[in-house]
This record gives C-alpha cells, sequence and structure tokens, in this order.
C-alpha cells in the first residue's frame, strides 16, 4: 500500500510540459518558409532544363479567372532581331555575366532604391518563383536564384524561358502569343522594328501597346535600334 502511495504521490507532482514561448513559434514558421522558398527553385529549375515552365503570374490569371495566353516556342523559332533588341533593352551584357551585374548591383545600393539592376537571369528567378511588387527581399532572393538558374540552365535555355514567360500585355504570356497578338505574325517571323517594339514593353506590359506605340516608345526604339548596330553579344547564344 505504501509502494502504491508513493508511485501515486509521484504520479500527481509531474508537471505538464510548458507551452513553447510565442517567438519561438514564430521563428520556427519563418524559417520553415525559408526552407521552403529556397527548395522550390532548388528542385525545380533543374526540371526545367527539359519542362516548359509556368510563371507565378500565370498561375495567379489562371486562379484568379482572367485567364492566361501562351504558346511556347523553341529559341530557333523565335526572331533574332527580337533576341538581340530585347538582350539591348533588358540586359546589354547578358553574356558577359553569371546571371548578376554586380556592377549594376552596386549602383543600386549606393543609389538606396531596390528599383533597376535586373538581369534577365533575375527577371527569369522573379517570374518563375517569386511575386511582382518590389522591395529589397524580392531583390535579395532574385540574386541566388538567377546564379544558380544561369549554372543549371545555360545561356540559350534561360532566354528560351524567359522569352517563353514573359508578359507581353494583360493576359499575354510568350513570345508567340504577344507576336501573334499585336502584329499578327509568327515570332520567327517578327520585323527588326517590331522587334523593338515588344521588347520596349517589357518593363510596362499593361500600359505599352507596341502596335499602337507612343511618341516615347518610338524614340526608345531609335535608342534600342543605335544599339544592335553597335553590335549585341550573343555569342552565347550561337547567334551571329
Amino acid at each position: 500500500m505504501a509502494k502504491s502511495g508513493e508511485k501515486a504521490k509521484g504520479a500527481k507532482q509531474k508537471k505538464p510540459p510548458r507551452a513553447r514561448p510565442l517567438w519561438l513559434r514564430i521563428l520556427r514558421w519563418a524559417a520553415l518558409v525559408v526552407l521552403v522558398l529556397a527548395l522550390i527553385p532548388l528542385l525545380l529549375t533543374p526540371l526545367y532544363r527539359v519542362v516548359p515552365p509556368i510563371s507565378t503570374v500565370m498561375i495567379f490569371e489562371g486562379v484568379a479567372g482572367d485567364g492566361a495566353r501562351r504558346d511556347w516556342v523553341p529559341l530557333e523559332d523565335i526572331s533574332t532581331d527580337l533576341v538581340k533588341a530585347v538582350i539591348s533593352s533588358e540586359d546589354n551584357f547578358y553574356c558577359r555575366h553569371h546571371g548578376v551585374d554586380w556592377g549594376a548591383v552596386r549602383e543600386v545600393i549606393e543609389s538606396g532604391s531596390p528599383r533597376g539592376a535586373s538581369t534577365i537571369a533575375m527577371q527569369t528567378a522573379r517570374n518563375l518563383f517569386l511575386w511582382r511588387s518590389g522591395g529589397w527581399v524580392r531583390k535579395a532572393l532574385e540574386v541566388p536564384i538567377a546564379l544558380y538558374a544561369n549554372l543549371v540552365l545555360g545561356k540559350r535555355r534561360l532566354m528560351e524561358i524567359y522569352l517563353n514567360i514573359a508578359e507581353w500585355g494583360p493576359g499575354i504570356f510568350g513570345i508567340e502569343a504577344a507576336a501573334q497578338y499585336h502584329f499578327g505574325v509568327a515570332a520567327a517571323e517578327l520585323s527588326p522594328a517590331q522587334s523593338r517594339l515588344l521588347a520596349i514593353t517589357l518593363p510596362n506590359p499593361t500600359e505599352r501597346d507596341p502596335a499602337n506605340p507612343s511618341s516615347t516608345m518610338l524614340r526608345l526604339s531609335e535608342i534600342i535600334a543605335g544599339r544592335v548596330a553597335d553590335g549585341v553579344g550573343t555569342e552565347c547564344l550561337g547567334f551571329s
């Protein structure tokens, strides 16, 4: 009887486990979110070497019910004039860096603004895995993903993906859909002038209309024409 009483007394003395502090639970959830964000591009990027990906914006358009139009085409079925115009407009040193233009990044940091310095690899990283709105957090995430994507995919596949997931108008994704929608031609048949106007559309596709260009768009088109005439580095793509 004494032993059973002692056991009962000991059982009563056991205290329930203490709940973890709120800050610790928040920290664990934050760590889990960071881990998931890191694993998604780490696992999907190699898959995108052979599988045509879709962007986060395209996913949102589909979920929201607005719909998204995209016709995937290989890089060899896209006008070289378009590729050169896009490089001249968006990332003039595309073939010279490894996904990030560190000189441009330093300028952005010194200016105190997270806007600018986005290479084609960084824009592809954002379109595939991140969100639309800007800020330092997104910019910081773009850098390692862009370096990884450039290494795993290579310049040619990276460019092919970028041109096929970029938005060229409200609900218009990919250069094939854009060429047909704006000019009624296939991506392979785009003229130099049409290519420049489409390239200019990329920074603001919801407000710029390449089929009805503004005076500002026409002025920018002339600037890009000059850059292309001076020579565009496309050796990493196998273009002359």
